[in-house]
C-alpha cells in the first residue's frame, strides 16, 4: 500500500537527497530539484552527527561511509577557567562523529543517484498549483515538473513553507554569529575530546584534529543577522583582528585564534532556529529537514533530525492508503520529538552568553547540575536511543507518538 508513486523534492542540501534515498527505499519515485547551479561540494562547516543519526543512516546503507571520513568524538567536557568538568555520556552507545557538511552531502548525494534518484540544478521551485491527481511545481526559470507530492527540503528560507502558509514565520536569529577554523596550535586536550568553554567574550568549543592543529567553533555574540554574503563580505583578517581581541584573554583561545591562518577560517554566518510551525503540510505539500525543525547548532542533533525525519516521512507514505492520512501520521510521529530537541537547544543558547554573577557561579553550579538536571539518561537518552523500526508498519490509530 503505498500513497503516491512519484514525488518533486524541493532541496538538494542534506535533507534533500536524504529523502529522496528514503523515498526510493519505499517504492517512490523521487526527482531532487536543487536552486543552485550545481552541486554543494566544499560548502559549509563541520556537522555533527549523533547516535541516533547514524542509526538512520543504517536504513539506508551509509553510515559506513560516514564513520569513514568523520572524527569520533568520545568524550565531552566543559572548561570553567582551569577547572575541566567531564560531562554526561550514554556509554552503550557509539561515539558522536563529526564531520565536514560537504563530505556528508557528498555521500548522500552520491549514494542517491546509484540508487536512481535523478537531480536537477538551476531549478528554484517559485509556485505550485494542486490539483485532485497531483501537485505541479513551477520554476523559476518558467520549467514545470508535476509529480503526486512536492516534499520541501529547502531549509529554513523554504519556499514551499510559504507555499504551505503564506503566513509562516521565518527562522529566528540566535543573537549569535557561526566561525570555524583550524589552529596550528595544540590543545592540551586528548584525542576524541570535544571542550565546551565559555570565554569572557563568547563561547566556543574545540577538539584535536587528526591531521594535526585543533578545531575550534566559535559563537560570537551579534547584535543583527547578517546573510552569509554580508558575512564573508568581510575579509578573514578583519574577522580574525575581532576574534583574537575577543579571546586575547582566554586559554587556550587566545592561542587558538592567534594560530589560525586567514585561509583556515570559515564564516559559517548567523546562526538561526525555527519557530514552532504551524502548518507541517496542506494538501500535496509537506515539510521535511530544516525547513520544518531547525534547532540551533547547539542541539547537536539538525542533521541527525532530518534524516529521521526523512526515513519516517517515506514510511508514513508507503504504509498509509492517502496523502492526507500519511502528512498526518508523519507530523503525529516527529512533531513532538523535535520540538521538545529544539527548546533543550534554546536553553543552551542562552546559557552561551552568561552575565558576570552566572559565570562565577558556574564552578560552584555545574557539578550540582550534571547530577540532577543534567542526568544523561533523563537528558540524552532519549534523544539518542531513539531508532527506526524501517520494516514495521507505521501504526494508523491513537498509538502513534
Amino acid at each position: 500500500m503505498t500513497a503516491i508513486e512519484t514525488a518533486i523534492v524541493a532541496g538538494g542540501g542534506i535533507a534533500g537527497p536524504v529523502t529522496a534515498l528514503a523515498l526510493r527505499r519505499a517504492g517512490i519515485e523521487a526527482t531532487v530539484y536543487e536552486a543552485h547551479p550545481g552541486t554543494a561540494d566544499g560548502v559549509g562547516g563541520t556537522i555533527a552527527l549523533a547516535p541516533n543519526g547514524l542509526a538512520a543512516l543504517r536504513v539506508l546503507g551509509a553510515d559506513e561511509a560516514v564513520r569513514a571520513v568523520a572524527t569520533p568524538i568520545s568524550r565531552t567536557q566543559m572548561a570553567i577557567g582551569r577547572k575541566r568538568i567531564p560531562l554526561p555520556s550514554l556509554p552503550d552507545l557509539p561515539p558522536l562523529q563529526v564531520i565536514h557538511r560537504s563530505d556528508l552531502y557528498r555521500i548522500l548525494h552520491d549514494r542517491a543517484v546509484a540508487e536512481g534518484v535523478r537531480v536537477e540544478y538551476g531549478r528554484r521551485v517559485a509556485g505550485a498549483r494542486e490539483t485532485a491527481a497531483g501537485v505541479t511545481a513551477t520554476f523559476a526559470d518558467g520549467g514545470t515538473a508535476s509529480a503526486d507530492a512536492l516534499i520541501g527540503a529547502d531549509g529554513v528560507h523554504s519556499t514551499v513553507r510559504r507555499l504551505i502558509d503564506p503566513d509562516a514565520a521565518g527562522p529566528g536569529f540566535t543573537g549569535l554569529l557561526g566561525f570555524e577554523g583550524v589552529a596550528r596550535h595544540e590543545a592540551d586536550v586528548p584525542p576524541g575530546t570535544m571542550t565546551f568553554t565559555f570565554g569572557k567574550g563568547a563561547y566556543y568549543l574545540y577538539w584535536r584534529e587528526p591531521g594535526g592543529g585543533t578545531r575550534w567553533g566559535v559563537n560570537l555574540p551579534q547584535e543583527r543577522p547578517m546573510t552569509l554574503t554580508e558575512a564573508r563580505a568581510v575579509s578573514a583578517e578583519v574577522w580574525l583582528r575581532r576574534l583574537r581581541a575577543t579571546f586575547a584573554e582566554d586559554d587556550p583561545g587566545r592561542d587558538l585564534m592567534r594560530t589560525t591562518d586567514p585561509d583556515r577560517l570559515l564564516v559559517t554566518g548567523s546562526l538561526h532556529i525555527m519557530p514552532s510551525v504551524r502548518h507541517w503540510h496542506r494538501g500535496r505539500m509537506v515539510l521535511v529537514g530544516d525547513a520544518v525543525h531547525a534547532p540551533s547548532n547547539s542541539s547537536g542533533q539538525g542533521a541527525s533530525l532530518a534524516v529521521e525525519s526523512a526515513l519516517q516521512l517515506a514510511r508514513c507514505l508507503r504504509d498509509m492508503p492517502d496523502v492526507p492520512a500519511a502528512f498526518t501520521a508523519y507530523e503525529r510521529l516527529r512533531r513532538s520529538r523535535v520540538e521538545g530537541v529544539a527548546a533543550r537547544a534554546s536553553r543552551i543558547n542562552h546559557a552561551k552568553t552568561p552575565g558576570p554573577v552566572a559565570k562565577a557561579l558556574m564552578p560552584l553550579m555545574m557539578p550540582l547540575m550534571l547530577k540532577t538536571v543534567m542526568n544523561p539518561e533523563r537528558t540524552l537518552a532519549p534523544e539518542q536511543r531513539y531508532v527506526i523500526d524501517w520494516d514495521a508498519p507505521v501504526p494508523t490509530t491513537s498509538a502513534l507518538r
